[in-house]
């Protein structure tokens, strides 16, 4: 049943900013004009009502977006990389998955609507050409930055069915055929356990209106604890609002047959167990059924309203059933309680956060650490292996008002200095 994968995404890198100058005939001195470098594109995972599996994912497992092109010459701005969207059904629970074992997943969407979209990794930022780099002491400066790296993450998709009602009931029961004769769905059919193995979902039209139905998989008792299809199947439970549960009524005891479906429901969660069901009596073609209606009747003589009895086969006494089932989803639709009218909120005002905001700490004798996104993500970008574009990282650092920050937590030139996962041995002095 794949309704439940992990898989790796990253966004596509920036491309990096490009070293040039400008050579025209008549223009013997031209300044820098390398352009920056494209930014990578985003991993963005959007809702699609046409799917309703997540299979594509177990073969493929990892996915990363388009990264942008460098940057060019004449100030010319590398390409955007393209976004890659990563189509995932309606009902998609998108969480970041846990690092440590045995530790929640952290949620970071529930895809509910058709076309709802999420993005859940960035592309880099493009680096900046040398033109970016020229001042009045650095007119000719051969320094550009590379593009900064993707986000990467790693993400856990789950499937949990939307549907306004869900057959339940043992392993073929005729679930799969009640659906095909109900709605447009062409579920698997066979005569043996087990012959859907992932959520089939139809639409039943009644008159004017219409509601989505979906064929669950059967369950055997122990689900509630994992067996069988266990959870895999009881979660899709979770977002109906009502139950067909369907019986076979040629088996020799259909109330323990109901008893084993409801005991399961009951050991997954208490919500679950109290949801509405219509109880259906299915094979109502077979003899054996016909003509021990009365009879199986009178066994669920403890339930509001007795048990309908069905043919999925030839149809018969199916239209009661979608009946019943638009009657009662209309009844929980009016009981569900409406959003209520949110009032105005008075507008509040909050400062900026200030993106070059950063900190100094001292590590230990002679090894500093400086922290914040804005001055980390600039000495990722750059080259500190290469002499002059040390010197440029220097000087930006400067102006920005670290190395001043760094003297007065008492750094001198031979100290080590990490910024971010780049390690510098400090040589500045004004």
């Amino acid at each position: 049943m794949i309704d439940s994968v992990e898989i790796e995404v990253e966004g596509g890198g920036g491309g990096g900013g490009a070293v040039s100058f400008r050579r025209e005939k008549f223009v013997p001195r031209g300044g820098p004009d390398g352009g920056r470098g494209g930014r990578g594109g985003d991993v963005v995972v959007v809702a699609n009502s046409q799917l309703n599996t997540l299979r594509r994912y177990r073969r493929q497992r990892r996915f990363r977006a388009e990264s942008g092109s460098n940057g060019g010459t004449n100030q010319k701005r590398g390409r955007a990389g393209a976004s890659l969207l990563l189509e995932l059904p309606v009902g998609t629970v998108v969480s970041q998955a846990a690092r440590q074992r045995g530790a929640p997943a952290e949620p970071l969407g529930d895809l509910t609507v058709d076309g709802q979209s999420l993005v859940v990794a960035w592309g880099g930022r493009g680096g900046q050409g040398n033109m970016y780099f020229r001042s009045a002491t650095n007119q000719a400066p051969r320094v550009a930055q590379r593009g900064e790296a993707g986000e990467r993450r790693r993400l856990r998709f789950e499937l949990r069915v939307l549907a306004d009602v869900g057959i339940v009931g043992l392993p073929n029961a005729g679930k799969s055929s009640l659906l095909r004769r109900l709605s447009a769905a062409q579920s698997r059919v066979a005569d043996y356990p087990f012959t859907t193995l992932e959520p089939q979902l139809g639409v039943v039209s009644v008159g004017w209106d219409e509601f989505v139905m979906a064929d669950l998989p059967g369950l055997i008792a122990g689900a509630s604890s994992g067996a069988g299809l266990g959870h895999d199947f009881l979660r899709h439970t979770a977002r109906t609002r009502l139950l067909v549960h369907l019986i076979d009524g040629a088996v020799d005891d259909p109330v323990a047959a109901k008893a084993v479906v409801d005991r399961e429901l009951a050991g997954y969660s208490d919500e679950l167990a109290a949801r509405p069901q219509v109880v259906v009596i299915n094979k109502a073609d077979l003899e054996e059924v016909d003509v021990l209606r009365a009879e199986i009747a009178s066994l669920f003589g403890d339930l509001e309203s007795p048990p309908l009895f069905c043919s999925a086969a030839t149809g018969e006494g199916t239209g009661a059933v979608v009946a019943t089932c638009a009657s009662l989803l209309a009844e929980l639709r009016e009981q569900e309680p409406r959003p209520a009218r949110a009032e105005p909120a008075a507008p509040v005002v909050r400062p900026r956060q200030d993106a070059r905001r950063f900190e100094v700490e001292e590590l230990a004798a002679g090894l500093f650490q400086v922290s914040g996104a804005s001055v980390e993500r600039f000495v990722a970008m750059m080259e500190i292996d290469d002499a002059e574009s040390l010197a440029e990282t220097y000087r930006w650092l400067d102006r920005r008002g670290v190395a001043a920050a760094l003297r007065r937590a008492g750094c001198v030139p031979g100290d080590a200095v990490r910024i971010g996962a780049a390690r510098i041995r400090w040589e500045w002095e004004r």
